[in-house]
This record gives structure tokens, sequence and C-alpha cells, in this order.
């Protein structure tokens, strides 16, 4: 039987599996709520709860390890608090420290570059803070890489914590205008 693929938008306030076998965490939404999937159908990778966008679900093992390898680009829209600063560009760019499992990490060298217009994305299903708050600022971050919160922390640790954190892009695979929790099934991905 042949492999399935999907690209979806993964809506905030969902969780990157389909199968809660934690008892903490009983009241969560997973992927499965979305749409009926064939048997053996897995994310690959993940997005935290509170983050959205682009995610790859398969039925083919070995198409996960491609795409979850480092030579994969992700891309990330990050709005961040406040208006960001080119020293802050900079250090995005070069690596910065952040902590894995209570050990000391830097980053490596990565793509950052500021989006001079705010994407067009639907609204969150929780609404962000507003203008009266203050500034934000909205970044594009590049990876090959993909440590646990990794985008947040390293805001965070060049001094602009993230509000709201989109996949847009892994590899060639966009969510061009796709909405959250739409499923698109896909004869291969664009690698």
């Amino acid at each position: 039987m042949p492999h399935q693929h999907f690209k979806i938008y993964k809506p905030y306030g969902y969780l990157s599996q389909f199968v809660s076998n934690q008892n903490t965490r009983r009241n969560k939404k997973l992927l499965g709520e979305l749409g009926v999937f064939p048997e053996g159908i897995m994310a690959i990778g993940r997005l935290d709860e509170d983050s959205e966008g682009l995610l790859f679900l398969t039925t083919d093992g070995k198409m996960s390890d491609k795409v979850r390898s480092s030579k994969i680009e992700k891309e990330y829209y990050v709005q961040v608090d406040g208006l960001i600063t080119s020293q802050a560009l900079i250090a995005l760019q070069e690596g910065v420290e952040i902590g894995i499992n209570g050990s000391k990490y830097v980053t490596k060298p990565c793509k950052v570059k500021l989006l001079e217009e705010s994407p067009q994305f639907p609204e969150r299903a929780k609404k962000i803070r507003d203008e009266r708050h203050g500034p934000t600022s909205w970044i594009s971050i590049t990876l090959t890489e993909g440590k646990f919160r990794q985008v947040k922390k390293m805001t965070a640790a060049a001094g602009f914590p993230t509000l709201r954190l989109v996949r847009y892009r892994i590899a060639n695979e966009y969510l061009e205008k796709m909405h959250p929790g739409e499923i698109n099934e896909v004869e291969s991905f664009i690698l």
C-alpha cells in the first residue's frame, strides 16, 4: 500500500501528536481531531501547543527521518515583543546561548531578517496583546536544527520574547494561503 503524506496548518492550542499517553494531557487537543487520517500516520517534527503553522504528516518513517535531518531548512515567522534591534538580529544570526536539558547550548548560525511588513496570517484563537501594550516586530528565522522550544529561547536570549510563532516553510513547501486546521493531501513533499 502506498504511503500517504499531508500538509496541515497546525492551529494554536493543538499538540503535534495523535495519541496522548499522559494523564495530565487529558483535555488537550490532538491532531486527530482535525480530520480522518490513515492508520500509522505520524507528525514529522513538532510545533508546541502555543505555536502554529506548517506541519507535515506521513505514514512513511523514512520520509520523516529525511525531513527532520539537519539538511532541511525550516523557516519561522516570529512576532517579538518590542522593536528588535540590528544588534539582536546579528546575535540571532551568529548564535545565542540557550538552555537545553539543563545544559548551556550555543545555537548554530542561521538566517535571520526583519520583515518590513507584518505577515497576513488568520487571527489566532487566543488574542495576542495589542499596540496599547507597546510595539512589536516580525522577523524570519531559518534553522536547520530543532532543539526544544529553540526559537522562543533564542528570541528571549536576544532580549525580545516571542509573542507568536508560525512555521512558514519546510524546505520548498510553504504555508501559503492555508487556514488553521486546513489539511491538504500531497503526492510527496518538495525537498
